[in-house]
């Protein structure tokens, strides 16, 4: 039987029992639909993770005090006091690093008028905004001569420009930061994270609001992307010098580049996207089950066909090929209309979350061949049985 023959006899005998067959067909349709829908679930979000790393700043190293001690008490990440304006200074003159921003910051109340909220302030100089990758809205950053004359001016995030009900016109109104007036001189474009701060100039910080010569985080900006591993291990050189630590003491700093975070995150995606596709292909397997299920009822019913057609000449590969092609035709059709079914929703929930449709042809193969193997896997089996009726048995058969 030539091939041509195979695929209009398979549909006229699928056609026969459509109910049936669209029944069939729903393990498969699930099963596919899913893997594509949640694989491309998890490459949206490993997507719009990276966009937001990668908005953090360009060639982006980020320099963090170690864990304070209190006895035998250990605090968390960030909590010591190990970095000074001084080392900052000392990393801005290592060769490779374009720019560098130290920053503290503390926690206030914010008031607009009758609108407040709870937010991070942040004491800046004018070079985090290139560092970090910030543009305003409207107005303008804050300047050298404002930082240096420690003036009260005040740069809003998005979010928490919204929160406090000041649009575009808000450039030169009054704000209330922990009680003391600013006068708000610029809005951040939005960026997804790390919108809701207000950022002050670093001396106007420690004035008002946090004593002392530590920083909370050194951002550092390196010319090169190539030369991050170099300029990273320098900064952790130049740092245990300045701090004093002996030879094998641990580090009382933390540094963390862009291609850290997006290895992890990476790792962690790439993990739960094999989890959901083997979540999503049990009911693959379901699918194939009930394949072959009906492909045995359909060769007990059409028992005096097969008698009739090896009578007239057929082989039993003839006859095997023949419900094997009418198995992987199920599994086809479920494998097509499943793709588009996941497809959809993978368009539906992208908008929803905001990374678009993310499907990528790798899943959509992947998730079609699989459909294909378990048509192939489960179809043999009542393929073979059909081939090995005797035909007189066959024939005599009510």
């Amino acid at each position: 039987m030539i091939f041509a023959e195979l695929i209009p006899l398979a549909f006229s005998r699928l056609a026969a029992a459509r109910l049936r067959a669209v029944l069939t067909m729903l393990g498969v349709i699930i099963g596919v639909g899913a893997i594509v829908a949640l694989v491309s679930v998890a490459q949206g979000a490993t997507s719009g993770i990276t966009n937001l790393i990668e908005g953090l700043g360009v060639n982006l190293l980020q320099v963090s005090p170690g864990a304070s001690s209190n006895g035998f008490l250990r605090g968390a990440a960030g909590s010591a006091t190990t970095l000074t304006i001084e080392d900052a200074q000392a990393i801005a003159s290592i060769p490779g690093v374009a720019q560098v921003a130290p920053q503290a910051s503390t926690v206030a109340v914010v008031v607009a008028g009758s609108a407040n909220t709870t937010t991070s302030i942040t004491g800046v100089t004018p070079e985090f905004a290139p560092v970090r990758a910030y543009d305003v809205y409207r107005g303008a950053f804050i300047t050298a001569a404002e930082a240096e004359r420690r003036l009260r001016v005040a740069v809003l995030g998005s979010a928490t420009a919204d929160n406090l009900g000041l649009g575009g016109s808000s450039v030169g109104t009054q704000v209330a930061i922990g009680g003391v007036p600013f006068t708000v001189v610029g809005i951040l474009q939005p960026k997804g994270i790390l919108d809701d701060q207000v950022l002050i100039p670093l001396p106007t910080l420690r004035d008002y609001f946090v004593a002392g010569a530590s920083l909370s985080a050194i951002s550092v900006s390196v010319v090169q992307p190539e030369t991050i591993p170099l300029v990273k291990s320098q900064i952790s050189e130049l740092l245990r010098q300045r701090h004093g630590l002996a030879v094998g003491a641990a580090d009382d700093f933390t540094i963390i580049d862009q291609a850290q975070l997006l290895s992890a995150f990476g790792t962690i995606t790439g993990f739960l996207s094999l989890l959901l596709a083997g979540i999503a292909s049990i009911s693959l397997l379901v699918g194939g089950i009930g394949i072959m299920n009906i492909m045995l009822v359909s060769v007990r019913e059409r028992t005096r066909e097969i008698g009739i057609r090896k009578a007239v000449g057929a082989r039993g590969r003839d006859i095997l090929v023949q419900f094997l092609f009418e198995a992987l035709v199920l599994s086809l059709s479920g494998g097509v209309i499943g793709v588009a079914f996941g497809v959809a929703a993978s368009a539906v929930i992208g908008a929803i979350a905001g990374w678009g449709l993310n499907v990528s042809p790798a899943t959509v193969a992947l998730a079609v061949g699989f459909s294909l193997v378990v048509g192939v896997v489960f179809g043999v089996w009542p393929a073979r049985q059909a081939a090995r009726l005797d035909p007189i048995t066959a024939l005599r058969y009510e």
